[in-house]
């Protein structure tokens, strides 16, 4: 095992938040082995001095630690178990470092079966964004027993602004980041739809921008997801469908408990209009579309 300050990382998953985070690791003097099946995204790895392997467990058979930064629980489950599974390679008291959003029965349960296997898990999703993956400024919503955030610690020093300690179960991270998800999906929805009545009642959306910014009706998402509503820009800083996968986690998780989430299913039906006219792969602001659709009209407004 190398120094626990440096230790070597296989970091599956270089998406548009996984790039950014190994990239900082390699900042911070970390050995990072990257694998995605996307080549253009193991090249841009490999420009910026990263290695790259094949497969997980040709990655985790080199390393110490493996950060796992994929969509959801049906690919950790790949990449951890599957036919060439990280965890098959990984030495025994290796760390797994699961950022993805998951259900938290499925982080309780990682938990339980890397603990047979010999490995620990510190349940820690993520919340940020691109940008703050790249600055590494990301916050992580965390749980692991002691030695788990032992072995994380110079991940997360080079990938984070702010680490929650929610406690020693996998799972509870895992539980407030889908509480975070709820707030932030529907937070998104409310801010589309709130443009979208300014738009369509004759308002100048720059304006109102200016105005709800500095009043109680403002959010962080209102703040950052309006600016691409009115310059029309949908580039993918975050995909539609990532709420459409994130809402209906939500939804299935109070299902579960039997509580009723009547807000988080209006703003999934919303998500899934959207996915469903064809710009699930744009920008989660694209919600806003679905009232420029129905409506007949632009939210856009040209910069002053």
């Amino acid at each position: 095992m190398t120094d626990r300050n440096t230790p070597i990382v296989a970091f599956i998953g270089l998406g548009s938040m996984g790039l950014g985070m190994a990239k900082n690791l390699l900042k911070a003097g970390h050995t990072v082995i990257g694998v995605d099946p996307s080549m253009s995204a193991k090249s841009a790895f490999a420009a910026a001095g990263g290695a790259v392997a094949s497969s997980p467990d040709l990655a985790a058979a080199e390393a110490d630690a493996v950060v796992v930064a994929v969509v959801n629980a049906a690919q950790v489950e790949t990449v951890l178990f599957g036919e060439r599974g990280a965890a098959s390679k990984l030495r025994k008291g290796g760390l797994v470092m699961q950022c993805a959003t998951v259900p938290p029965a499925f982080a309780r349960s990682l938990g339980e079966r890397l603990a047979k296997s010999g490995h620990v898990l510190l349940d820690a999703p993520m919340s940020g964004g691109r940008v703050r993956a790249e600055s590494g400024e990301l916050t992580f919503m965390a749980s692991g027993n002691a030695k788990a955030f032992a072995a994380a610690e110079s991940i997360l020093s080079a990938t984070s602004a702010k680490v929650f300690r929610l406690g020693e179960a996998p799972g509870i991270g895992s539980l407030v980041k889908t509480v975070n998800q709820l707030l932030a999906g529907v937070h998104i929805a409310a801010a589309a739809e709130a443009v979208a009545l300014a738009a369509k009642a004759g308002a100048d959306t720059r304006v109102v921008y200016e105005v709800i910014s500095a009043s109680a009706g403002n959010s962080w998402m209102f703040g950052n997801r309006v600016p691409h509503m009115l310059n029309d820009d949908y580039s993918p800083l975050s995909a539609v469908e990532i709420f459409v996968k994130d809402l209906g986690l939500v939804l299935n998780t109070g299902h579960e408990l039997r509580l009723p989430l009547p807000l988080a299913a209006a703003a999934h039906q919303l998500f899934l209009a959207a996915a469903g006219a064809g710009w699930g792969n744009l920008d989660d602001a694209a919600v806003v579309k679905v009232y420029e659709q129905a409506g007949g009209f632009k939210v856009s407004s040209p910069k002053r």
